[in-house]
């Protein structure tokens, strides 16, 4: 049943993810991800074969501690925003923030409902447990996707930052990305380990699961 929720909560998460990037490219005048209907949660426009769905089921049949993927990346036209470089960074910013936000939400409750769990019963020891898995998801979720290596949103941030004469290293890394991010998922996931951990528990503790 746990693992269940966890990967309905993975899913639906990236969706926000991925929405709340859309939203924000509207917002700025670009309607596109409007156009092609991806300002929904209708999960069959945003999953992804590999990431939605092979990845996770593939990590929880190995019983992994970390349970992560994505969605079909949201598109938008940067000729359709006013400042494409300032539009690129907040519109990369608005998916991690989306699930910090959503990690906040339920972080928000645990504490509400926790000091109550022994008086209210199995169910909201229930509650506090799949609220626990939609904090620390959305958590690493939030994390993971600011590391700033293509195609994650931290290498857009990074990227809107950078002076025009650093173009070579943006293309190199853009280039490469995948491969990079690859040697960083099984060589230097560690590295960010804490900083979830750190999140996670400032949010749930005293009432932290994991």
């Amino acid at each position: 049943m746990v693992i269940i929720f966890q990967f309905i909560v993975l899913i639906f998460s990236v969706m926000v993810h991925e929405v709340s990037h859309g939203i924000v490219a509207y917002k700025l005048g670009d309607d596109t991800a409007k156009t092609l209907g991806r300002l929904n949660f209708n999960p069959l426009k945003h999953l992804d074969p590999m990431g939605s769905v092979i990845l996770p089921v593939f990590l929880l049949l190995m019983n992994s501690p970390i349970l992560f993927g994505w969605a079909k990346p949201v598109p938008y036209n940067p000729n359709n925003l006013k400042n494409p470089k300032k539009g690129a960074a907040l519109i990369a910013l608005a998916g991690p923030m989306s699930n910090l936000a959503l990690a906040v939400i339920f972080g928000v409750l645990i504490q509400i409902l926790g000091p109550f769990a022994d008086n209210l019963g199995e169910t909201v020891i229930s509650l506090l447990q799949f609220f626990n898995v939609i904090v620390f998801i959305n958590v690493l979720l939030a994390v993971f996707n600011l590391v700033p290596i293509p195609p994650l949103d931290g290498s857009k941030l990074i990227f809107a930052m950078l002076p025009p004469r650093y173009y070579r290293v943006q293309r190199f890394l853009e280039q490469y990305g995948m491969f990079l991010l690859i040697f960083f998922i099984f060589f230097g996931f560690g590295i960010i380990i804490p900083v979830i951990s750190g999140l996670y528990h400032l949010l749930t503790a005293p009432f932290s699961i994991f």
